[in-house]
């Protein structure tokens, strides 16, 4: 098998792209990843296929070694696993039932929160135990409103965009020319496009939402709602769905087509722009044979992920437009928010032609060509307005740029740091306690419980301690530990002595 190796360094592991000779075996999210560990000596481990969608085993438990003989009993097992998954009805039934529904009279239009369904009225006695609400006609065209929102992180996380924010987006692909927006995990964009369309019949947009969460085809027609996993590139509803995606990127009808995507942050940069590869080459192959420049996107992600997604793909750039999510703990205005989010727009379409608003703080930059967040000074020594996080960084002449306003210069270090930085040690030198990794700390490690399975499993048979025990990082916590408890301890002795 020819593989593409796409190192994810903050993860200590490096992902295997397939190039479809071989098919991964497949979980409730569809096919896995090829994965491979990497150590701190840049040795390669065994490889082992996990899920796409879900980096922690308590969410998604499938683990496989790619060369591993799995029996026939196994893979029915698991196939029935996977189709207990499914959604309870196709995309089909979804749109009968919608119609069904919506012509009920708004005392029979119930929503089951226990089930997170629209209910007909034969099934209302069903559900009579759950906690159901009454549904409004405004609320139909608002379905992220009405839905509870998946908040897991690292794989189905529905941080849902403020008002301040899809209004931002909508406005600026409407100046810049674009009547067809693809969203790809943005259902809220997509029903705003959809309520601006009840606004301006004379000036439509269309749109398309591919998204993991298939509770959006209850609201949606076949042509507007693709149940889709954009960690591999996977329709659930198979090439039908495909061939919907397919014909609402050709630009035949003269709608100019444009992707917006925002992916859950704990997701990996790798396979993500992997996907949106694939659909920018199903555009430019509609286009012209494949030839054409790539299709317009907007990726939003945290900043601190610009080095990942410039590596995968060079064309984009980060914007200073800070987005910002109503369900967010920290990425949003006000009290319990940060005061700028961390959260940026990375676009192949060119940065001055994205017109960032005047009002909420950002200039345009002449030098740069882009428009650029206030706080954001352009240094005349690196020819560059280098802010990234929203406040005024300053240039240091020994590391010859700039850096964040509360680093410092370390002459240990040779490099500018945080005053309490670990002298001598890079970031993230304390390194992984599970596997050793230097890239990683032990909570992000990818094959912590493959490794915790398979020493449990070892120590049973040979009642000896795993060799990970031995390594240094973990005898040197263990060390620590041990005195911080005995500190504890002594203290304690002295207080009740007292």
């Amino acid at each position: 098998m020819d593989v593409t190796d796409a190192k994810d360094d903050s993860f200590g592991i490096e992902v295997i792209l397939p190039d479809g000779d071989k098919k991964a075996p497949c979980c409730p999210h569809g096919p896995t990843l090829l994965f491979e560990k990497v150590d701190k000596a840049g040795e390669k481990g065994r490889r082992f296929y996990a899920c796409s969608a879900c980096r922690d085993r308590k969410d998604c438990n499938f683990f496989q070694w790619e060369d591993e003989k799995v029996s026939e009993a196994r893979l029915l097992a698991r196939e029935a696993e996977n189709q207990s998954k499914r959604p309870p009805f196709t995309q089909e039934e979804y749109c009968t039932r919608f119609l069904k529904f919506a012509s009920l009279p708004l005392d029979a239009k119930k929503f089951c929160q226990d089930c997170q369904i629209l209910l007909l009225p034969e099934e209302h006695e069903a559900h009579s135990s759950h906690r159901s609400t009454a549904v409004t006609t405004a609320q139909l065209r608002r379905p992220s409103v009405l839905l509870r929102p998946l908040d897991n992180k690292k794989s189905n996380a529905q941080y849902l965009f403020t008002d301040r924010s899809s209004h931002f987006l909508l406005d600026t692909l409407a100046a810049l020319g674009y009547r067809k927006v693809l969203c790809v995990g943005t259902p809220r964009l997509q029903e705003l496009i959809k309520l601006r369309n009840l606004e301006k019949k004379d000036d439509p947009m269309r749109s398309l939402l591919l998204d993991i969460d298939f509770r959006y085809a209850q609201f949606y027609s076949q042509d507007e709602f693709c149940h889709y996993n954009m960690f591999n590139h996977h329709f659930f509803d198979g090439e039908a769905s495909r061939g919907v995606l397919q014909t609402f990127l050709s630009e035949c009808d003269g709608g100019k087509v444009v992707m917006v995507a925002d992916p859950p942050f704990g997701g990996l940069v790798t396979p993500l722009a992997n996907s949106f590869r694939l659909i920018s080459q199903m555009w430019r192959t509609l286009h012209s044979g494949g030839d054409s420049e790539d299709m317009p996107m907007m990726w939003i992600f945290p900043y601190f992920f610009e080095p990942r997604i410039l590596e995968c793909l060079p064309k984009f750039t980060m914007l200073d437009y800070q987005v910002d999510y109503d369900n967010h703990p920290l990425y949003k205005h006000g009290k319990t928010g940060r005061k700028q989010s961390p959260v940026r727009l990375f676009t192949n379409i060119s940065p001055k032609d994205v017109i960032l608003p005047k009002e909420e703080g950002y200039r345009f930059c002449s030098v740069c060509g882009r428009y650029v967040w206030s706080m954001n000074k352009h240094c005349t020594k690196c020819n560059t307005c280098p802010s990234k996080d929203g406040r005024e960084w300053k240039h240091c002449s020994l590391c010859e740029k700039c850096v964040k306003p509360s680093w410092k210069h370390c002459p240990v270090c040779g490099h500018c740091a945080l005053p309490d930085h670990p002298c001598g040690l890079s970031p993230g030198q304390e390194g992984c306690f599970n596997c050793g990794s230097l890239k990683h700390k032990r909570k992000a490690c990818p094959l912590k419980d493959a490794h915790r399975l398979n020493s449990s499993h070892s120590n049973a048979k040979s009642g000896k301690k795993s060799a990970s025990s031995h390594h240094p990082l973990l005898k040197a916590k263990a060390k620590a530990k041990r005195k911080s408890g005995a500190a504890r301890r002594a203290k304690k002795l002295a207080a009740v002595s007292s």
